[in-house]
């Protein structure tokens, strides 16, 4: 079974970084709406881009988008069958030592990620194959020497489970999907640095469409019920 999931990330790890906090997240979906997601929001994106009178190629961040913009965008898309976003929040001020390399410790919150917004709506007794794992993530803080860093990690971390991970790097300017994170991933990370910056937002969206976890102290929120498999998501 695929399992596809794009990732962002909002705020800063670094060590010098005086940020509250910081977080990666974005969505996952099954194969038979991988391409209904990223093509209904392509086409509310360029509409905003007619609206705007942008260059069609120009990429509209989501710290751009008025609170209309965002609530229509999620409107269109958290109802689609297999639409579920995921963010990971790390609360920074709560943790014991300081963050040296932002390359391991990203690793690190993508494999969080994963443990405890996506496996846990899983049912994984109900599966006899391999999953496998297709992470899109933007490559705006990604050094070469790191490319393949989080893929060997994802595999070592997960080695007792039959779990298997592709990792590929895009050019978020070219990718709606991982837009489409970068939206998820920093409405949640505002949420919890000012709730006032996302407080026409957040009441639009639904529970059950949404798996959000704080560090430290696992605290979830949204979504808990396991996702009911068909015979397409088991593909």
């Amino acid at each position: 079974m695929k399992i596809y999931i794009y990732l962002d990330e909002s705020g800063s790890i670094h060590k010098n970084s005086n940020t509250s906090f910081f977080a990666v997240g974005g969505y996952f979906t099954f194969k038979q709406d991988k391409i209904k997601i990223t093509s209904k929001y392509k086409k509310i994106n360029y509409q905003m881009k007619k609206d705007r009178k942008l260059e069609l190629n120009q990429e509209i961040k989501s710290y751009h988008m008025t609170d209309l913009e965002k609530i229509n965008i999620f409107k269109n898309i958290q109802d689609i069958d297999t639409f579920y976003g995921c963010v990971k929040v790390f609360e920074k001020q709560e943790m014991k030592k300081e963050i040296i390399y932002s390359d391991i410790f990203f690793n690190y919150a993508v494999k969080l990620l994963i443990k405890d917004c996506v496996i846990p709506l899983l049912n994984l007794e109900l599966l006899t194959k391999q999953i496998e794992f297709i992470v899109s993530i933007d490559n705006r803080n990604i050094r070469i020497g790191e490319l393949n860093n989080l893929e060997t990690y994802l595999k070592t971390e997960f080695c007792l489970e039959d779990f298997d991970f592709k990792i590929t790097y895009y050019d978020s300017k070219t990718n709606y999907g991982i837009q489409l994170a970068d939206l998820i991933v920093n409405t949640f990370y505002n949420y919890y640095k000012n709730n006032d910056i996302v407080k026409k937002v957040i009441p639009q969206l639904k529970l059950k469409n949404f798996r959000i976890s704080l560090f430290p102290g696992g605290r979830i929120s949204g979504r808990i019920e396991k996702i009911t498999y068909n015979n397409k998501d088991k593909s």
